[in-house]
């Protein structure tokens, strides 16, 4: 499937901000199941001061805000062939150890709700169970914008039983996790049609199976990742894979401006949001 992107995040301060340093996680790589045609970064308002891959392999930008600026741009944008792999990425291949992953985080630690969950998970083989633990967790969460934050525990979440695709991930990711398996938070893109409330960009789990390697599941949608996803950038929970965060000296109130359209065969998809909030 030949899928074009472009994401925009826009912010706005209502008085002018002295420094800022911003961290992007924006840019797909060539990896099993998709293929980077080509893809581009731009900022207006800012300076990109460096470009690396990280320990996890999420290709990375620094970018510092010029100074005494009210507003800055990020634009990223390109075209990515993809592959249905039923959602099996494939073997373990990362600077970071497997066992890595089996760790706990501040967003995905588990809690006694979670530990329950995870064992009602049943399934005669790890496969069978984290499809079970997906079908779970979809039918727990209900799917509602607003209810929770990019700072909101997964047992939080669990315990309110409302959120948004990064909580439904975070949740599989530690319930897998109680069981024994490593898992991974993702995030990227999915191309969906007739949903209005679908957020800028999408998130979901990879938990490693033996004899498989990493396979994913995105229990938002209750479905594996296929033709239709683009992943950008994966680690132990959000804040590893995170689009933008970083840091804004001063006290100037900000309002955030995400749009994201995703594209096939001349069939589009966009998706925006605008919201108030505090840098991340």
């Amino acid at each position: 499937m030949h899928l074009k992107i472009s994401h925009t995040t826009e912010y706005h301060y209502d008085e002018p901000v002295p420094y800022a340093l911003q961290r992007l996680r924006l840019t797909p790589t060539t990896q099993p199941g998709q293929t980077v045609l080509n893809w581009r970064t731009l900022v207006e308002g800012a300076v990109v001061e460096a470009s690396y891959d990280d320990h996890f392999g999420n290709r990375t930008h620094l970018v510092s805000v010029d100074a005494d600026r009210t507003t800055f741009r990020i634009e990223a944008s390109g075209e990515v062939d993809t592959e249905d792999k039923a959602g099996v990425f494939g073997p373990h291949q990362s600077y970071v150890p497997l066992w890595l992953y089996a760790r706990e985080t501040p967003l995905s630690k588990a809690g006694k709700l979670i530990r329950e969950l995870a064992k009602s998970a049943t399934g005669e083989t790890d496969l069978a169970r984290m499809h079970a633990l997906m079908e779970i967790i979809h039918e727990s969460i209900e799917y509602k914008p607003g209810e929770t934050h990019a700072e909101t525990t997964a047992e939080e979440a669990l315990e309110r039983g409302k959120g948004v695709c990064q909580d439904h991930a975070h949740i599989l990711v530690s319930a897998a996790r109680t069981l024994g398996l490593p898992a991974r938070y993702v995030s990227g893109y999915l191309l969906t049609e007739g949903h209005p409330e679908q957020t800028a960009s999408h998130a979901w789990a990879d938990v490693h199976i033996a004899g498989l390697g990493w396979v994913g599941f995105d229990p938002a949608n209750k479905i594996c990742p296929d033709g239709r996803y683009v992943r950008v950038a994966s680690g132990l929970c959000y804040r590893d894979a995170a689009p933008v965060s970083g840091l804004v000296h001063g006290v100037a109130s900000e309002t955030l401006k995400v749009a994201v359209t995703v594209e096939r065969q001349g069939q589009s998809q966009s998706q925006g949001e605008q919201s108030q909030s505090q840098s991340q």
